[in-house]
C-alpha cells in the first residue's frame, strides 16, 4: 500500500474519532448524525473519515465550518491539483489528506483498505449503518473495542 500525505501530519498525534457511514442508512439516523457532527465541531474533536458516502460528505460540511482538525483519507490517488474548496483548510493546518492507493478511481477493494486504515488510526469509531449486508459490518466486528454509541 502506497500512502501519501498532504497537509498537517501533526494531526496524526491527536486523539481521533472515526466516522464511517454506509451508503444506505436508515433515514432516522441522518439528523442525529448531523447533531453529532455539530457536537464534534463545537468540542474541537479531530474527526477522521473517507468523507465519501453521502452522509460522510454531509458531516464534512458541518465540520469544515468549525476550527477543529480533520483527517480525510482517500481510497484513490492524491490529486494533482488540490481542490480550491479544501485548499484553505490545508493551508491553515487543520486538514490532513491521506491517500491509501495509487488507483485513479474508487473501487470496493480500495474502499475496504481505506476504511481499515481509518479504523487502525482512530481511537474511537462511530459506525452508521453497519448492518450484516454492509461492507462496514466486518470492520465493526474487527474493531468492536473502539466503537462508540450511535448518536441519538
Amino acid at each position: 500500500m502506497k500512502i501519501e500525505f498532504l497537509g498537517n501530519c501533526e494531526l496524526l498525534h491527536l486523539p481521533k474519532t472515526a466516522f464511517l457511514a454506509s451508503s444506505t442508512i436508515p433515514v432516522d439516523m441522518v439528523l442525529p448524525c448531523y447533531d453529532w457532527a455539530i457536537r464534534m465541531r463545537n468540542e474541537g474533536r479531530c474527526v477522521i473519515s473517507g468523507f465519501n458516502s453521502r452522509l460522510e460528505k454531509d458531516v464534512l460540511n458541518f465540520l469544515i465550518k468549525g476550527e477543529q482538525p480533520i483527517i480525510m483519507v482517500r481510497s484513490c490517488k492524491m490529486w494533482k491539483h488540490v481542490p480550491q474548496d479544501i485548499k484553505p483548510f490545508i493551508d491553515e493546518g487543520r486538514l490532513l489528506v491521506i491517500s491509501t492507493s495509487n488507483e485513479l478511481r474508487l473501487n470496493k477493494r480500495n474502499a475496504l483498505v481505506r476504511n481499515r486504515y481509518i479504523c487502525e488510526l482512530a481511537d474511537e469509531i462511530l459506525f452508521v449503518g453497519a448492518i450484516p449486508t454492509s461492507s462496514l459490518y466486518p470492520l465493526s466486528i474487527d474493531y468492536a473495542s473502539k466503537i462508540i454509541d450511535s448518536p441519538k
